[in-house]
């Protein structure tokens, strides 16, 4: 069966309209299940066009089985990265370890994946693009589920009816604040702040990542290949999110220099880098943690619903698994049982993948000499230890088949 065949006699009723914000990652995938199982899909993204480049992303355990799935994992095979090394420095620039990286992040060699984030979302957009309608450089003003379906507003200034609507626009999800209010209610800041741009690859840097660490304070350069260009990537401690700072780039830059001002080894030249660059992404690190991921007929998925931050290195996988989940569970049901299922059989999946932000990224930012030396000497012990099968977190789900029948079509 193709992907868009849909089994016999299922398409005597109109199919059902359903509206996608974000064409990121969760966004396309869920696009591609909910097509499968009869639904007639559009999806919004604010932007212009499809987002290239992006740091890179990782894909592991669960979520291999998704792309498996939808038929694009050789694609991703072809252009995994294959980070060979990740160096540790001290303060002052000496070697602390340095380590295969999944012996770091807990991922199996062989296996999981890393790629750029627009070879990922390039793969999941042409997985879709002739089965689903995009609305490029348009986003949701209105919404409005006092009818029989939710009444859409575009910024656009069109207007439209859907069965469902669907926010998979980020951490910080303007559907979100709509339905369910201002994010700060559910956001959880991790106490850090990071800038992450590429600058000119100066250092002879290939296939791996360098970290300078003080307490407090990380920069790391990341050569994905061997390209001209370098990820940079500034993590600092912050007890609270700079709010006055997320709408002002310039002040951003300030911040982000200031917290770095005595640093050594190339942070300068980081910092200077930064003031020129024209990529900068700039936020404070944290988690979304809602009680509920849907009003009505309205569902959230991905980062608007969970964001478990790059600390856990999840959120790729979580935005992959979450989007097949949600469409599993609305093929054979209504909106309200749908939805309902959908919070039952993922949300442990997520929140044991949110718990590991005290496991994995967030110990490599120490902000104390103390915890810095404790982690240095861990780093030192891992170079003994042979790498393992993976963090039970990645794999704690076990994918439902994909199911053959569909109410997508009335």
């Amino acid at each position: 069966m193709k992907r868009t065949d849909q089994p016999a006699g299922t398409r005597t009723a109109p199919r059902r309209r359903v509206l996608i914000s974000g064409a990121g990652i969760a966004g396309p995938a869920l696009a591609f299940w909910l097509n499968r199982y009869g639904y007639a899909v559009t999806v919004v993204e604010k932007a212009p066009t499809l987002r290239g480049g992006g740091y890179p992303v990782d894909v592991r355990g669960t979520a291999l089985d998704v792309v498996a799935r939808m038929g694009i994992l050789p694609r991703l095979r072809d252009a995994h990265i294959d980070l060979r090394r990740l160096t540790f420095l001290e303060g002052d620039g000496g070697e602390v370890a340095s380590l295969h990286p999944h012996k770091v992040t807990g991922g199996v060699a062989g296996r999981d994946l890393e790629v750029r984030r627009g070879d990922l979302t390039d793969a999941l957009y042409m997985a879709v693009r002739d089965d689903v309608e995009f609305l490029f450089n348009d986003s949701i003003a209105t919404l409005d589920q006092s009818g029989h379906g939710v009444d859409v507003t575009f910024r656009g200034g069109g207007r439209r009816t859907f069965d469902m609507v669907f926010a998979a626009d980020g951490m910080h999800s303007r559907t979100r604040e709509t339905l369910f209010g201002p994010e700060e209610r559910f956001h959880h800041h991790l106490g850090y702040c990071f800038a992450v741009f590429t600058m000119p690859n100066t250092f002879g840097l290939s296939h791996e990542t360098v970290m300078w660490n003080a307490p407090g304070r990380a920069a790391a350069l990341y050569a994905v290949g061997d390209d001209d260009e370098v990820h940079a990537f500034l993590n600092f401690a912050h007890p609270e999110p700079p709010s006055d700072t997320f709408r002002d780039p310039e002040a951003q830059r300030d911040l982000v220099a200031s917290a770095f001002a005595d640093a050594g080894w190339e942070v300068p030249a980081m910092i200077a880098a930064m003031r020129d660059a024209d990529d900068l992404f700039f936020d404070a690190v944290g988690q979304i943690r809602m009680p509920r991921w849907s009003s009505g007929r309205v569902a959230l998925v991905g980062d608007a619903a969970w964001a478990p931050s790059f600390l856990t290195g999840q959120g790729t996988s979580l935005a992959l698994v979450g989007a097949y989940m949600l469409a599993g569970s609305l093929a054979h049901q209504d909106h309200a049982a749908g939805f309902a299922a959908y919070e039952h059989s993922t949300r442990e999946f997520v929140t044991m993948n949110q718990g590991l932000v005290g496991k994995g990224g967030a110990t490599l930012f120490p902000t104390t000499p103390q915890a810095l030396e404790q982690r240095n000497n861990r780093l030192r012990e891992l170079g003994a230890i042979p790498s393992g099968e993976g963090r039970p977190a990645h794999s704690a789900l076990t994918l439902p088949d994909p199911i053959g029948d569909s109410l997508g079509n009335g």
